[in-house]
């Protein structure tokens, strides 16, 4: 459920291919709509909130430790020029073929911890329905210590929209930047929402030598670049990160991912710039390339291989773990054709449409390492997944239908709007897409998003569906053309 002004999507793209979709076993309706408090009551949530201190050693096939670091809005080209990137890449693998999901900002930190962004197309306030996981229930079935530390929040387990910065009342700390605030199994949970914290904790821990071993960290606005551009960004994380490369402690078995949520302009591909450095990064790999393909989804693939880890059927089942992880593990990584994913549309679903049910994770899938579902998913889920999987629909009509409006409607959209998006690719990338699965809502999903944001063909293909189709659906051109064209003018 979001709450605040409403961004128009694909929503009207699909309006008449799907047909009335069953309601979802949960009630994603959360008990409050916003969390806004002032200064004053914020000052007092402040002085009694309690902090995480959950600390372990689990062992991982690969490293023991890792940290998720994002940055924000950067085109790739821009971010690998940059000095200080270029003076951190000498020490890192540089993942050249790395891609975001979506766009704007949420949906995009949303999917890294869950699988999925379900319609996300907003900077919103959301909140996750306890029904959903995340990579925190893959974490506790073998007490692998975690947290967040979010730069500038006010304190551990803030559940605020923003927090500004107090003396010139800038942009600072944001609720959209952090990933696990955003779940009602995080929040409603003393232990776990106090495993959110701020850099004041991230310090306190490394100096105690009490880090977890999954960590995402967030700069502020400034510092991520999102206000601000590369030059800060890349400043912020050279300064950052340079004496953590020479920290014993920090650096022992440890595998650092320092990536962005998105690139900055829609009118070209996704691809965001990526570098793996740490500990874990062995010294002859350090300074060169991975072009294999991976996107947010990669990272939840890789912590399940290494601590060999269930699943949570959507995005992660299928995704490629990083390379010198999955070599290491015998895990096989697959190719992608790269000219079809261009990424720039969050695909329809619950969080843009609430008539489109949240979707059935796929609790039959096996992961990259070879694990099914977490049992909590399959016993939440298993009897929606049953019924959904047992309905007898084709979808080869729909999608090709689909696939043609999509090409119209992009090729009017581009003549009438002069719009930069590249129509032929667009058109491409539906067509391809349509071909790749006409008997999974999965192909719905990647039409409308005009990319593949997981692996074609999956197994998981069901669990990343948005929508049913009905056999008789058939997409009609004008309605098609217009919801391309809201959802154009939405971005612009």
């Amino acid at each position: 459920m979001k709450y605040g002004s409403s961004v128009l999507g694909l929503v009207g793209v699909i309006s008449s291919v799907a047909a009335a979709a069953a309601s979802s076993s949960a009630d994603p309706t959360p008990s409050f709509s916003t969390v806004s408090p002032s200064y004053s009551e914020i000052q007092a949530a402040a002085a009694t909130a309690g902090v995480g201190e959950f600390a372990s050693d689990v062992e991982g096939s690969f490293f023991n430790r890792f940290v998720i670091i994002w940055l924000e809005n950067t085109d790739f080209e821009a971010a690998d020029t940059q000095a200080d990137m270029e003076w951190l890449s000498q020490y890192a693998i540089k993942l050249t073929n790395y891609f975001s999901l979506t766009h704007p900002s949420e949906p995009n930190y949303f999917a890294a911890v869950s699988g999925d962004y379900m319609g996300m197309n907003s900077d919103d306030f959301f909140r996750i329905p306890s029904n959903v996981s995340n990579v925190v229930d893959l974490l506790d079935t073998k007490g692998i210590s975690w947290a967040e530390y979010q730069e500038h929040q006010p304190y551990a387990g803030y559940q605020g929209f923003n927090y500004s910065n107090q003396e010139t009342f800038a942009n600072d700390y944001v609720r959209k930047h952090n990933p696990l605030i955003l779940f009602d199994n995080v929040v409603n949970n003393s232990s776990r929402i106090e495993n959110i914290k701020n850099f004041t904790s991230f310090y306190d821990d490394l100096e105690n030598e009490s880090l977890p071993q999954w960590m995402f960290i967030t700069p502020n606005m400034t510092n991520d670049g999102h206000d601000t551009n590369i030059d800060v960004s890349g400043s912020w994380s050279r300064s950052f990160l340079e004496p953590l490369l020479n920290n014993s402690y920090f650096m022992k078995d440890t595998l650092v991912l320092l990536t962005f949520d998105e690139n900055e302009n829609y009118a070209i591909p996704n691809r965001v710039y990526a570098l793996l450095l740490g500990g874990a990064v062995p010294e002859k790999l350090q300074g060169t390339e991975d072009s294999t393909f991976y996107n947010h989804y990669s990272e939840l693939a890789t912590v399940e291989a290494n601590w060999d880890l269930p699943h949570l059927g959507r995005g992660d089942v299928d995704a490629n773990v990083f390379s010198l992880v999955a070599d290491d593990l015998s895990i096989a990584t697959v190719d992608i054709d790269l000219s079809s994913i261009y990424n720039n549309f969050s695909a329809p679903g619950y969080y843009n449409d609430e008539s489109i049910p949240i979707p059935p994770p796929n609790v039959e899938a096996t992961n990259r390492n070879g694990k099914g579902v977490l049992d909590s998913v399959k016993n939440v889920w298993g009897e929606e997944y049953a019924s959904y999987t047992a309905q007898s629909f084709t979808y080869s009509t729909a999608t090709d239908n689909f696939a043609k409006t999509v090409a119209s409607s992009v090729t009017l959209n581009s003549t009438v709007l002069g719009s930069a998006f590249d129509a032929t690719t667009v058109s491409t990338s539906a067509t391809s897409a349509a071909a790749v699965s006409s008997t999974s809502a999965t192909a719905v999903t990647s039409l409308a998003s005009a990319s593949a944001s997981s692996s074609a063909g999956s197994s998981s293909a069901a669990a990343t569906a948005t929508k049913n189709v009905a056999t008789t659906a058939a997409l009609a051109p004008a309605s098609g053309i217009f919801g391309v064209l809201i959802a154009i003018l939405a971005m612009i």
